[in-house]
């Protein structure tokens, strides 16, 4: 899934001070046009996509493992581990996509366990193709909420990263009615985060939101060359999640990341 909220208001003022310009001074570039918008179809070619993403703001290498700290509104520390697998899974739409392990930890407990899949055509835009996920209590499974697959009863792909981010440049993330209806829009490809894992420049930021609660608003920022490494929840929650590290595993681990069953541990 994409990388959850988190935020400071302080923060995000500082953010939207380097912005710059309005709505109507942002560059528009035709390629926009070809992005993904709210239910609307789209005809992708199977051909046109690669299991190998590269794309600078979200390079996804096998064995790539990104740990997050996140702080929730109400306090409570959780770490986030991203991990990109070397495992590739063929969706319900003819796409292959690249098996991402994306799992959710309060002081060493499973509470959040998700397998994300995504693909970059040959633009270069990194495509989001579905999630199997699952929440736990305990050890046990409590919902299964939020998982689709594009292709599958309607749900439809999106673009997580465009190729080439512009101001004011919008498209869907995910699209399965009910379950699951994400979308972006680029603010700034001229920012700036400083994050334990470093400080960064020419960070492109998004505003992320959901039809499903018109309340929540996310800014996200996505270094070159690194992925996403700050998020900032603004609107409907004030959490922060940030980069601790981001470092290559072994072979094994990352063949780990994409076989080992949700709620089970793995290297």
């Amino acid at each position: 899934m994409p990388p959850r909220p988190g935020a400071v208001a302080l923060a995000v003022a500082i953010l939207l001070a380097g912005c710059g310009g309005s709505a109507g001074e942002r560059r528009s570039d035709p390629a926009a046009a070809d992005l993904p918008q709210g239910s609307d179809s789209v005809d992708l070619d199977p051909a046109a996509f690669s299991t190998e993403i590269d794309n600078r703001y979200w390079p996804m290498a096998p064995g790539t493992r990104w740990t997050y700290r996140e702080v929730a509104e109400e306090g409570e520390e959780l770490v986030v581990v991203v991990t990109v697998s070397s495992e590739t899974r063929t969706i319900a739409n003819g796409i292959t996509a690249r098996v991402v392990r994306d799992t959710v930890a309060r002081d060493g407990e499973l509470l959040e366990d998700t397998v994300d899949w995504y693909a970059q055509d040959e633009r270069g835009n990194v495509w989001y193709l579905g999630e199997n996920t699952a929440e736990f209590d305990g050890g046990s499974v409590t919902t299964r909420a939020g998982s689709w697959e594009a292709g599958v009863d309607g749900a439809l792909p999106g673009v997580i990263v465009p190729a080439d981010p512009l101001d004011g440049m919008a498209y869907r993330q995910e699209h399965d009615e009910g379950e699951a209806e994400d979308a972006g829009e680029v603010l700034s490809v001229a920012e700036q985060a400083e994050v334990p894992a470093g400080h960064f420049s020419d960070v492109l930021l998004t505003k992320d939101t959901t039809a499903l609660e018109p309340d929540v608003l996310e800014y996200k920022l996505y270094a070159p060359g690194v992925g996403p490494v700050l998020v900032l929840g603004v609107s409907g929650g004030s959490g922060r999640e940030e980069l601790l590290r981001v470092e290559q595993v072994g072979e094994a681990a990352a063949r780990a990341a994409g076989t080992t069953p949700l709620g089970e541990p793995y290297p």
